[in-house]
């Protein structure tokens, strides 16, 4: 991967962006996107960035990766100081106690622990159970409730303290590869179509979205503002080369092996084999997977915004999803990319998409 996209993406993701909370990661994204297209934003939060093709009557394409992340959000300090938070998104009682965070406060990031009793003082019977985190605190050093309510407010977000790190092979570590991982894609994509020689059939929007995590609120709105003819959500889906997770029900996804392609009632049939015909033209690996209902993704809104929008889904292969080292292959993040930008040119008439 080139050292001007590794960069990106590592800004990407030491940048909060808890929902609700997405504006570090958003400048990053428009920074980096802004020489490749031209750049807007709206109230939400959500970044465009647009790349005008040539012929007339172009299809309008939209591709979306969403910036916000799993988090916490500060809700009580007590008497001694110590801070009770609640999950943003899907956070996992099991694995926050212990865990160093950053609470995002007005004058910058402060350190903190997620506290817990020790195990001696743990009755056995007890030791199996997982603390809710509505009992689960945050111990930022202060000595009373004074002291830390000049630091910190109730509302400010809280990410966990994370970095990319660098695994095995092209294998990299991080929180916020879901979705900052699409992000990245999308990123990607607008700079590889802005140095094309030839301009595009369509008109491309580039969408960085944001509040995916709690309720797809982002890519709604965007849907509607773009209002495009056609429509790709990149994402991340669960890999099942781990020892733990059951692949009759998840499908068989390997890290390393490309982009996965899914399949289901949120996909356009034409959409979903022009991508795949274009992956075996470019001998672009991909791997597939099914899903029979609405996709959990920005996929599933914009396919139902306003009359309806024929949309596919390309997603890369993670480990540990909603866990502070999520893991990816570098190489699927490339492929991603490569793979649409090929699938864009071959993109000519919105009505090749209705069914028949």
């Amino acid at each position: 991967m080139r050292k001007e996209s590794i960069n990106f993406l590592e800004n990407l993701l030491d940048a909060p962006s808890p929902s609700g909370y997405e504006q570090p990661a958003q400048r990053v994204f428009r920074d980096y996107i802004a020489p490749f297209c031209d750049v807007t934003s709206d109230v939400m939060g959500n970044v465009y960035g647009f790349i005008a093709g040539q012929g007339k009557e172009r299809p309008k394409v939209m591709i979306v990766g969403h910036s916000d992340e799993v988090g916490l959000q500060i809700k009580y300090i007590d008497d001694k100081g110590f801070l009770y938070f609640a999950a943003v998104g899907g956070v996992d009682a099991h694995l926050t106690p212990g865990k160093v965070v950053n609470i995002h406060t007005a004058e910058g990031a402060v350190s903190g622990v997620v506290g817990k009793r020790p195990i001696h003082l743990i009755e056995p019977k007890e030791r199996d159970a997982v603390v809710k985190l509505d009992a689960q605190y945050i111990d930022i050093g202060a000595r009373d409730k004074k002291e830390a309510q000049k630091i910190v407010r109730v509302g400010d977000c809280v990410t966990f303290d994370s970095r990319l790190i660098r695994l095995q092979g092209d294998r990299v570590s991080s929180r916020g590869f879901d979705d900052k991982a699409g992000c990245f894609v999308v990123a990607e994509v607008l700079r590889l179509v802005s140095q094309e020689k030839k301009k595009l059939p369509v008109d491309l929007y580039g969408v960085s979205s944001v509040q995916e995590e709690i309720g797809l609120r982002g890519g709604t709105t965007s849907s509607y503002t773009v209002n495009p003819d056609i429509g790709i959500c990149v994402e991340v889906d669960f890999a099942t080369d781990q020892p733990d997770v059951e692949r009759k029900h998840n499908g068989d996804v390997a890290l390393g092996k490309g982009p996965i392609l899914t399949r289901g009632a949120n996909i356009n049939h034409s959409l979903f084999e022009l991508l795949y015909s274009s992956a075996e033209k470019e001998k672009i690996a991909v791997q597939l997977t099914a899903n029979p209902r609405a996709t959990g993704t920005d996929a599933n809104v914009m396919q139902i915004s306003r009359g309806g929008v024929a949309t596919a889904l390309v997603k890369i292969p993670l480990r540990y999803m909603h866990t502070p080292v999520e893991v990816i292959s570098l190489g699927d993040l490339e492929q991603a990319a490569k793979l649409i930008v090929v699938a864009l040119k071959r993109i000519t008439d919105k009505n090749a998409f209705l069914p028949r």
